[in-house]
C-alpha cells in the first residue's frame, strides 16, 4: 500500500465514523474492516470481516447494493458479535456471473461459512440478501441457528420500487460522482448527501481514466423468480428463530404483510423501526442495532 493509499484509507475511515455517529451510532471499535475473498463454482466472493466476538453472524445486503451498507451497523454490533458482510455475485467486489439463482446466491452463504471455519451463524438479510438467506437457512438447517429478514416477507409491493429500479438500471460511467448522487437526491431526497455519496462510493469504482463506473454487473435480476421465492418464505421459516424488522416509511413492505409473515412463523418476531424506509440499515442504524443486538446474542 502506497503512502496515498493508506491516507485515503484513513480518511475514509474517519468518514464512516462520522457518519455513523451522527445517525447515533455508539462506536465500540472505529477500525476497518479486513478484506476476505473465498471462490465456489468459478465465481471470486468477497466481503469484509470486522472481527468482534460473541456469536458469528453473517450480513447480505439487498439487490443493487454491496456489503458496504452494514458499515454503520458493524460498527455497532462489533463489540456483541463476530460480524462479516458479503458481497453477493455480480455485487460489490464479487464476481459477476451467469448463474444468479437464489439458491446458487444462498449456496455462495455455506460456502462463506466454510471459508471462515464457522460450523453455525446467524444470518441478517435485507431484500434480496434475506430472500438469499432463508434459502440457505431451509437448505442447510444444520448451520444456521438465527435468521433476521430487513424489510421483506411475502406481499412486498414491487411495483413501489419502479422508480429506483429505473435509477439503478440507469447508472453508467460519469466524469464525477456528484453527478450520481445528485440523481440519487431526486429519488431518494432524505437519506442525504453525505450517506448518498458514501454509498455510491461503494457501488463504484474509479478507472485509470477517472471517469466513475457501476461495480454491480448492470444485467437486470430476474425479477419474477426473486419474487416467487419471497412468496416461499414463510414455507422456509418454521424451524428457527426470524426477527423481521420493518422501516416505517418503507413502502416495498406492506405492515400488513409484515404482520402477516409473522403470524406464519412459530418463532417470530415484528420490530418497526419508525423512521426508515426500505433501506433500514442505512436510514436508522442505531435502531436496528439494538433490534439485531438483542435478538442475535440470545442462544439457539
Amino acid at each position: 500500500m502506497t503512502e496515498t493509499d493508506e491516507a485515503v484509507g484513513m480518511a475514509e475511515t474517519a468518514e464512516m465514523a462520522e457518519l455513523a455517529a451522527s445517525l447515533g451510532v455508539r462506536i465500540h471499535d472505529p477500525a476497518p474492516p479486513r478484506d476476505i475473498s473465498w471462490s465456489r463454482a468459478g465465481c471470486r466472493l468477497h466481503g469484509f470481516d470486522w472481527g468482534g466476538g460473541g456469536p458469528a453472524v453473517l450480513l447480505l445486503h439487498g439487490g443493487g447494493l454491496t456489503a458496504r451498507t452494514w458499515d454503520f451497523v458493524c460498527l455497532g454490533l462489533r463489540g456483541t458479535a463476530r460480524l462479516v458482510a458479503l458481497d453477493l455475485r455480480g455485487h460489490g467486489d464479487s464476481d459477476w456471473s451467469d448463474d444468479y439463482r437464489v439458491d446458487t446466491m444462498a449456496e455462495d452463504v455455506i460456502a462463506a461459512a466454510d471459508h471462515l471455519g464457522l460450523d453455525r451463524v446467524r444470518l441478517v438479510g435485507m431484500s434480496l440478501g434475506g430472500v438469499v438467506a432463508a434459502r440457505a437457512a431451509a437448505a442447510h438447517p444444520d448451520r444456521v441457528a438465527r435468521l433476521a429478514l430487513i424489510d421483506v416477507a411475502p406481499g412486498v409491493d414491487f411495483e413501489s420500487t419502479e422508480r429506483m429500479r429505473t435509477f439503478m438500471a440507469g447508472l453508467g460511467p460519469v466524469d464525477e460522482l456528484d453527478t450520481v448522487v445528485d440523481a440519487a437526491l431526486r429519488v431518494s431526497p432524505r437519506a442525504g448527501r453525505g450517506r448518498l455519496t458514501y454509498r455510491m462510493r461503494a457501488l463504484f469504482r474509479r478507472t485509470p481514466g477517472g471517469t466513475w463506473v457501476p461495480k454491480g454487473d448492470p444485467r437486470p435480476p430476474d425479477f419474477p423468480a426473486i419474487l416467487a421465492a419471497t412468496d416461499r418464505l414463510a414455507a422456509q421459516l418454521t424451524g428457527l428463530p426470524v426477527l423481521l424488522v420493518r422501516g416505517g416509511r418503507s413502502r416495498v413492505l406492506p405492515q400488513s404483510a409484515a404482520e402477516r409473515l409473522v403470524e406464519r412463523v412459530p418463532d417470530g418476531e415484528l420490530v418497526v423501526v419508525p423512521d426508515a424506509g426500505h433501506n433500514v440499515q442505512e436510514d436508522d442504524p442505531a435502531a436496528l442495532i439494538t433490534a439485531l443486538g438483542a435478538f442475535l446474542t440470545r442462544s439457539p
